[in-house]
């Protein structure tokens, strides 16, 4: 409870802080270039406390009315498990929404538990029964991840669709594995065994590849959506002639949609989510694989830490009830959310949908910027057998 009365006064100051510091650039009627720089103070189970700076700039490169509204999002962040955290995610519309850029860049000093493949594994460390010699359960990684995404989408015709190309890296290097916990020392990581069994290297591996991308993009404020939806497919290919240790391929598939519980006060909303992120062709190494809480703002699954389920294939769904706390204002909201995630795994032979792992959980909400809805969000989520996690963030969850 003193942590959740901490971190709601330390919205209300970056509220107070934002709503004076709030930088606003209008070369013309159409361009306006907000910023918000915030100071970071946040909290997640995967990094512990945060502490950095995380602004976040918003803008239009055209006319409102049919233009959307660009965002980007910056981290520039310590954690109390000494990790370096540095990002930026932006989805950017160009004039008339003629064409989507959507980059998303980071690089990564940082460590996280992992648990073993699918979604039955344990919180404590054990020798797997399915795998005699390989641990089970929790073990700590650190590494050092560098990512750069960058996809450019062109509108189809007067459409809300859009296709395009992307260029998609990942580089994990420096993993170490160990584990706190007196149980054989002789057993190997879950890492380790699964990447030597494939051929990949235990401390240092790359995934390269293009993708070939169809959206729809049709909510009408990416960042704080109050209606309509947005639908995501990505088939990625990953080729060794493009740096890849391995080749292989994989489809990813992203719903959102948003029903209106009132015409009045489109914030009191039901929201909708479904992910799937399948291992379609090959092999990738073991931090490539599809995982909780690795969506592009790295928002799912809350109510486990990140990376806390791992397999060749996940499916995933959110509900969230959204609602305002105020009768005629929009500072305050709140929300309370359901999800639930599955995973299979080649390794282990467990198959989708074997295991479901719910989550659940409720939030509070402070709009700083009511006309780009800018949005403080704290939520508490609780899983199954005992996990939980506190998350302080920007702009809404989906």
């Amino acid at each position: 409870m003193k942590r959740i009365l901490l971190l709601v006064s330390l919205i209300l100051i970056a509220f107070s802080a934002s709503s004076q510091d709030s930088i606003s650039y209008q070369p013309n009627k159409f361009n306006q270039f907000k910023v918000v720089p915030l100071p970071a103070i946040g909290s997640n189970p995967a990094n512990g406390w945060l502490f950095g700076i995380a602004p976040s700039a918003t803008w239009r490169m055209g006319d409102p009315s049919i233009t959307h509204l660009s965002n980007l999002v910056g981290n520039f962040l310590y954690t109390t498990k000494k990790q370096w955290i540095f990002s930026s995610r932006s989805n950017i519309f160009l004039n008339e929404d003629s064409w989507i850029l959507v980059g998303d860049w980071r690089y990564f000093i940082t460590s996280q538990p992992t648990f073993g493949l699918g979604g039955s594994s344990p919180n404590e460390p054990m020798e797997n029964p399915n795998q005699p010699g390989v641990y089970w359960g929790e073990q700590q990684m650190d590494y050092s991840w560098v990512r750069f995404y960058e996809t450019v989408l062109k509108r189809v015709g007067d459409s809300k669709f859009y296709l395009g190309l992307g260029y998609h890296l990942d580089v994990y290097s420096k993993i170490e594995n160990f584990i706190d916990s007196e149980i054989p020392s002789e057993l190997n990581f879950s890492h380790d065994h699964y990447n030597q069994q494939l051929g990949f290297n235990t401390d240092k591996y790359t995934v390269s590849g293009l993708t070939f991308n169809a959206i729809m993009e049709n909510r009408d404020v990416a960042v704080s959506p109050y209606e309509k939806n947005f639908a995501l497919i990505s088939y990625k290919v990953n080729p060794s002639f493009l740096g890849s240790d391995q080749s292989s391929s994989t489809l990813l598939l992203d719903y959102r949609h948003y029903f209106n519980l009132s015409e009045k006060r489109k914030r009191h909303l039901i929201a909708l989510w479904g992910f799937g992120n399948f291992l379609v062709s090959g092999n990738l190494p073991y931090m490539g694989l599809p995982s909780i809480g690795y969506d592009m703002f790295g928002r799912g699954g809350r109510g486990y830490a990140q990376g806390r389920f791992r397999g060749e294939s996940m499916a995933y769904s959110e509900a969230e009830y959204r609602f305002p706390l105020q009768k005629n204002k929009e500072t305050f909201g709140g929300t309370v959310f359901l999800n639930a995630a599955s995973f299979s795994s080649r390794t282990t032979k467990e198959k989708l949908f074997t295991n479901l792992n719910p989550g659940y959980g409720l939030g509070l909400r402070v709009m700083i910027n009511k006309e780009n809805r800018t949005t403080i969000t704290a939520d508490y989520g609780f899983g199954q057998n005992g996990n939980s996690g506190f998350y302080l963030n920007i702009n809404e969850t989906f």
